[in-house]
């Protein structure tokens, strides 16, 4: 068998190209803090006994990443190894030499995150290794919302809608599904999430999508409030919302020039939701209720937020490959 995988190796790495995503997969395993991350989910994860034998944290990990990246169900993360070498080579699995986690040790896995809270953890160890590298600016807070649709047929299981998932109007088009709220910094990594279902207004999650310490706020319209104006500023914060017109009259050319300006900035709110909904597949749930996509949630913009500041992180002269 280590024939095979040195033959193997030799033939890979004398394949003459290096595919998009073998650079991307190799750039991500540089930037991720590996250990940092493995040492919050190791107290929860099983030790070896006399029954079934856990596989290695890190490979389940890496795993579990992959399906971020490439929005994969459990049975689809599992195909997926067989498959894909750069997906091997990246999970460290070696078919000649190594157990391939089947689909059922996937979903334990994914439930363990989940249950143990371990998805917001990661979310916030990658956001105080950007507090540490000062990529993570605090000065200001540029709010957000984007809908992550969910299934509104009742031909399932249960016959039935996901309870937790609701209708929203949006322009002339009704959407039914769920919201994730974000905060971010000024060049657009988040730093605080909540989901609610889909006809929550924006507004609501403002708190909670604060960290206090900024010295400026932009969002869009659906978050202009004048007593929240005038709060801030009391408090000696810039409030850079885009100012929403009075109900009987139009704004005036002045206050669309400036939001026109304030949108510029505010458009930087949106990188992470490029990353998680267009390039890697997030745009619609995977599971039902809030929380389990809530925990997918934390662990997509924990990787965007890497993926933003990869050039950053990377070393000067990498061997990525």
């Amino acid at each position: 068998m280590g024939e095979q995988r040195t033959f193997s190796s030799l033939a890979w790495s004398q394949k003459g190209k290096v595919t998009r995503r073998e650079r991307f997969l190799a750039e991500m395993d540089a930037v991720i803090p590996w250990a940092r991350l493995l040492a919050l989910i190791e107290p929860h994860y099983p030790k070896a006994g006399r029954g079934r034998q856990p596989l290695g944290l890190e490979k389940m990990l890496r795993i579990y990443f992959l399906q971020q990246w490439y929005d994969l169900s459990d049975p689809q993360a599992e195909e997926a190894i067989y498959d894909s070498e750069s997906m091997r080579r990246f999970a460290r699995v070696e078919l000649a030499e190594d157990v391939v986690p089947d689909e059922t040790t996937i979903l334990r896995f994914r439930h363990l995150l989940e249950q143990n809270g371990l998805t917001e953890q990661i979310f916030e160890a990658v956001k105080d290794l950007l507090t540490e590298q000062r990529l993570l600016l605090r000065k200001g807070t540029i709010v957000d919302a984007t809908i992550i649709t969910a299934p509104s047929s009742t031909k399932n299981a249960t016959g039935t809608r996901d309870p937790e998932m609701k209708q929203t109007r949006k322009g002339n088009n009704w959407y039914f599904g769920m919201k994730l709220h974000v905060g971010t910094d000024l060049r657009g990594l988040v730093h605080s999430l909540t989901a609610t279902g889909a006809s929550t207004a924006d507004i609501t999650q403002l708190a909670s999508l604060l960290h206090g310490e900024e010295r400026a706020l932009y969002g869009d319209k659906a978050y202009w409030k004048e007593a929240d104006r005038k709060a801030f500023e009391a408090q000696g914060v810039r409030y850079r919302v885009n100012r929403r017109p009075p109900a009987t009259t139009p704004l005036s050319p002045r206050w669309r020039e400036i939001n026109r300006v304030r949108s510029k900035t505010r458009a930087r709110g949106e990188h992470a939701f490029l990353v998680v909904k267009r390039l890697w597949g997030f745009r619609k749930v995977r599971y039902r209720g809030l929380a389990k996509n809530l925990a997918r949630a934390h662990s997509a913009f924990a990787l965007a937020n890497l993926y933003l500041v990869r050039r950053a992180l990377l070393p000067r002269h990498p061997c990525v490959l």
